[in-house]
């Protein structure tokens, strides 16, 4: 069976203005010399009042402008494909530049229709998105990769292989109606050494183009593990500027030691707590699906660094206690058990959302109460009536913030919930609520949210 490396690189990777790409295309360069490779594209980067932001964040800002009435500024959309025009050669730079005018234009004309509906929603929000962003990145990244002499193609969004829901905005992955559009990605990838693709977008059976949630070009990668497991030897690379580590480095400066090993479940309570190491859903709907897919997290500037993803590690030598992380903006709901039951069937059959923990019941006046711990407080805020509907007593605590420790084999530490409770008292932290289970991976702390920084 020929080897495939799905090879996702984010906004980060791309970098500012595309400044990233160089080394983009020197990691492309050695993956495909021993794979065939299919590129998953983020959108880039760009710097506005002196921040960097996502081209994805630019045009929902511009969108919203244009509902309010707001004047509009298109021109920081095109900045930066302008100087990621550079990395393209002179014989195909005009090629190149007529394309993206031409993906340009039709994000424009989404924008218009937004500020002529007053409503910046559904199918025109996913075009607007689609054609300046991760589709447009492909397609530019192809002739930047056919620029440094490599075997390379894009598909089209007329082929798109990933196919979706009707939920336009925060759409869910069909695997049986995905699998009958593969024939010309397939074609596409037999013919060329390097494909390169849109992440983010999907398409419905009726062609409507679709989003997921943010963080979804990584859902991108596992979709096409799924789909292409059976042909390929694949797996699923997620190139960044780090691989992972023990703790946030965007929080945590000191003592950080390198995880070399995850297994899928402590990848997506992780990521579910705020490490930002794979998108927890896409790790859900490989095991959804049924198979098994190695991913490796990839540091792009010293590929030696990987920490190796997958259902079961076979390194069990390191610390049991893999990651400590923290997240804010969560929310508790406190349920009657009799009534949670058809709140967690809605939650998965209705709403398909699974970003939350169910804490241990407690019991008061005789009556036994349970606890969810949803991990995005503005959701809760969006859905409150709908979540309160299943119990008129229910009531939701906002402004939470939770540590969580993870790692499978913690049970095999002594102690260790009290040890932890013990520091985090010693910070002068105010514990609300403290959640340990030895089957479940994780001891989850919740305090203030104020004391999350």
């Amino acid at each position: 069976m020929n080897k495939l490396t799905i090879a996702k690189f984010g906004g980060s990777a791309i970098g500012v203005d595309g400044e990233g790409i160089p080394e983009i295309v020197k990691r492309i360069k050695e993956i495909q010399k021993s794979s065939k490779l299919v590129v998953v594209c983020s959108a880039p980067l760009t710097m506005i009042d002196e921040k960097k932001k996502s081209l994805t964040d630019v045009i929902l800002g511009i969108g919203k402008n244009a509902v309010d009435g707001s004047n509009i500024d298109f021109s920081v959309v095109e900045k930066p494909y302008l100087k990621i025009l550079d990395y393209v050669n002179d014989d195909t730079k005009n090629l190149c530049k007529e394309m993206i005018d031409d993906f340009l234009k039709k994000s424009k004309d989404s924008i218009d229709e937004a500020a002529a509906k007053k409503e910046f929603l559904d199918e025109t929000r996913s075009k607007a998105l689609a054609f300046s962003g991760e589709v447009l990145m492909s397609h530019v990244l192809n002739l930047i990769l056919k620029s440094n002499d490599i075997k390379s193609d894009t598909i089209s969004l007329e082929d798109w292989p990933i196919i979706t829901d009707n939920n336009i905005e925060s759409t869910n992955f069909l695997f049986s109606e995905s699998i009958s559009r593969m024939a010309k990605l397939e074609e596409i990838l037999e013919n060329n050494d390097v494909v390169s693709i849109g992440g983010f977008i999907g398409k419905t059976k009726d062609g409507i183009i679709t989003t997921y949630e943010r963080g979804g070009s990584d859902r991108t990668a596992a979709d096409l593990g799924i789909l292409f497991h059976k042909k390929y030897d694949t797996i699923i690379d997620l190139e960044k500027d780090s691989s992972v580590v023990s703790a946030d480095p965007k929080i945590v400066k000191n003592e950080l030691e390198e995880v070399n090993e995850l297994s899928y479940n402590e990848a997506r309570l992780a990521g579910m707590f705020g490490m930002k190491i794979v998108d927890p859903i896409a790790i859900k709907e490989i095991l959804e699906n049924g198979v098994e897919i190695p991913l490796v997290i990839t540091n792009m500037k010293s590929p030696n660094l990987i920490t190796k993803i997958q259902r079961k590690p076979e390194d069990k030598s390191g610390h049991p206690l893999k990651i400590v992380t923290g997240k804010k903006n969560c929310a508790i709901l406190r349920i009657e058990s009799d009534m949670i039951r058809d709140l967690l069937v809605s939650l998965d059959k209705d709403k398909r959302y699974s970003e939350f923990i169910v804490l241990s019941p407690f019991t008061k006046d005789g009556i036994e109460f349970s606890r969810i711990l949803f991990l995005d407080g503005d959701y809760v805020k969006r859905n409150e009536k709908y979540i309160l509907s299943f119990d008129a007593l229910a009531t939701i605590a906002y402004e939470r913030g939770v540590v969580t420790l993870i790692g499978d084999e913690m049970w095999r530490v002594q102690q260790i919930a009290s040890k932890a409770s013990s520091k985090i008292g010693d910070a002068g932290l105010n514990i609300l609520n403290m959640d340990a289970q030895e089957e479940t991976s994780r001891i989850i702390i919740v305090i203030e949210e104020g004391v999350i920084v």
